[in-house]
């Protein structure tokens, strides 16, 4: 299987889901285009950060993920 986007925003808050799926025993991606755009000479700030999780966790991810957007 392949991996899925679970989140796009802040670096704060992607650390804060990817530290509770963690947790949860579900292993996550983090890609962080605020510092790929630095390097590259450009500037985002815009859902600067996403967070993949494999595509077979879903169903262990959602309740985490669901719990963390209803908190924010």
């Amino acid at each position: 299987m392949g991996l899925m986007k679970v989140f796009s925003g802040s670096e704060v808050l992607a650390i804060a889901l990817q530290e509770r799926l963690e947790t949860a025993g579900v292993e996550t991606v983090k890609k962080d285009n605020i510092q790929s755009a630095r390097l590259g000479g450009f500037g985002q700030t815009d859902l600067a950060v996403e967070v993949f999780i494999q595509e077979t966790d879903f169903a262990k991810a959602n309740p985490v993920i669901e719990e963390f957007r209803m908190s924010l």
